[in-house]
């Protein structure tokens, strides 16, 4: 199929499972009426018009009596007239006129033409007379008479019924389709919900497929919520369990005298602190129980930012459009946002944020300096527990590879995706975060 084609049809189901059931019923019809009507005048309309020959047979054979011409005119007159035709003398229409949707004239004219070899032009141009041009031995003469008496009179009462019936069978379908395809809508906004982190009541219902898939749907949102609560309480009684021994070891190194081992082992500890602190983070993940609701992205980044300066690091907003909204977790944004900062300024000298409107999608970029990542590993960077230490500076510390993990939850809890790039302004790597926006108030798209 044709991209022409593609961009007029219908993008929805609902559209094109009404286009495919009203369409057919639209061209079966009309071709059925066409052919139905056309045979009917066809028929009808020989009959009727092989009567006229008749009667015009008879009026050319009065003037073909010996005599005057206007004799045989008289004569012609008096045929003519109890047969209701009418006689123009000496003139005759130019050519053969008929409308383009008269069927029933083509009919006409052929009829006349086959059986009467004088007939000249036909004028059927008056849907209500017939003017039909003849060479008789009385001169040139148009002999016209009322259309009814050559074509059968336009059945209305079917027309309308066909018409009412045809109404009427689409009302019905109409219904059917909307009651057949709400279920599957009820699927899809279960799915998508389920797919942005929040779980919505659905119970299957409609066809007995639609109810096949929504049961498979159910069962397959039960195991993924098992496993997502098996790891969280794996993840968060690992790193529970690993706080008390932590604490523990960090109170009896600050007993013991200062020296290089000290230092060490107490360096040792705190970067355990902080993969227990990782591994919490990703079990909560962007799955936490905190509600979206309509926040302002420029605010959430430029809280973000001044945070990162207070510490000392060269971070700066360099884009804050005004007026924008998104359904946002403030927290879990916050978080995904601290996360690539926090990569940004630990692999970089410095780093960019800016929030711009693309669209329909609110977009959070944070640019740094770096390394950068290759294109081939970027895939490889959101999966959790990956460190590219050979691609990134080993010098500047190494957290648990969860950053970009639980940023790319977060997002696409959100219903947006987290994308790596290159950053066009410092070189290094460029995240984005893309999520649905509103402007005023209202969703756009």
């Amino acid at each position: 199929m044709s991209a022409s084609v593609k961009r007029v049809l219908p993008r929805g189901l609902y559209g094109r499972a009404l286009l495919i059931l009203v369409l057919p019923v639209l061209v079966v019809q009309l071709v059925v009426s066409v052919a139905f009507l056309q045979r009917h005048f066809e028929g009808v309309t020989l009959q009727m018009t092989r009567n006229i020959v008749l009667e015009i047979r008879l009026l050319m054979d009065a003037m073909a009596d010996p005599g005057s011409p206007e004799t045989r005119r008289a004569a012609a007159e008096a045929v003519a007239g109890p047969l209701a035709l009418d006689l123009e003398w000496d003139r005759v229409p130019d050519a053969d006129l008929r409308v383009f949707y008269d069927l029933s004239g083509r009919v006409v004219i052929a009829t006349l033409r086959e059986n009467i070899a004088e007939v000249g032009p036909v004028d059927l141009s008056d849907l209500g007379r017939v003017r039909v041009g003849l060479e008789s031995p009385a001169g040139p003469v148009t002999v016209g008479f009322d259309r009814r008496r050559v074509s059968a009179s336009n059945p209305h009462q079917l027309l309308v019924l066909m018409v009412a019936t045809g109404l009427l069978m689409t009302v019905i379908a109409f219904v059917f389709l909307r009651n057949q395809l709400r279920p599957i809508r009820r699927l899809a906004i279960a799915a998508e919900a389920f797919g942005q982190g929040r779980v919505l009541t659905y119970r299957p219902s409609g066809a007995t497929e639609v109810r096949a898939a929504g049961h498979a749907f159910l069962h397959m949102r039960d195991r993924i919520e098992r496993q997502r609560e098996q790891r969280t309480l794996m993840l968060s009684g690992v790193s529970h369990d690993l706080r008390t021994p932590l604490t523990r070891l960090k109170l009896g190194l600050s007993l013991l005298p200062e020296d290089a081992d000290t230092a060490a082992m107490l360096r040792d500890v705190n970067d355990m602190q902080i993969l227990t602190d990782a591994f919490l983070a990703y079990a909560r993940g962007g799955h936490a129980d905190e509600a979206a609701e309509t926040a302002d992205p420029v605010e959430i980044a430029a809280a973000a930012v001044e945070d990162f300066r207070r510490t000392g690091a060269q971070v700066a907003l360099v884009g804050a459009p005004a007026g924008l909204s998104a359904p946002l977790r403030r927290h879990a944004m916050r978080r995904a946002l601290d996360n690539l900062i926090g990569n940004a300024v630990r692999y970089g000298r410095r780093a960019e944020v800016s929030v711009a409107l693309d669209g329909t999608s609110v977009v959070f970029r944070v640019e740094d300096d770096g390394p950068g990542i290759p294109p081939e590993r970027r895939a490889e960077a959101l999966r959790p527990f990956t460190r590219l230490d050979a691609a990134r500076n080993q010098d500047r510390g190494s957290g648990a590879g969860l950053g970009l993990a639980i940023a790319a939850d977060i997002a696409q809890s959100h219903g947006g995706t987290l994308r790596l790039g290159q950053s066009e302004a410092l070189g290094g790597l460029m995240a984005e975060i893309t999520v649905p926006a509103r402007r005023g108030g209202t969703t756009e798209g």
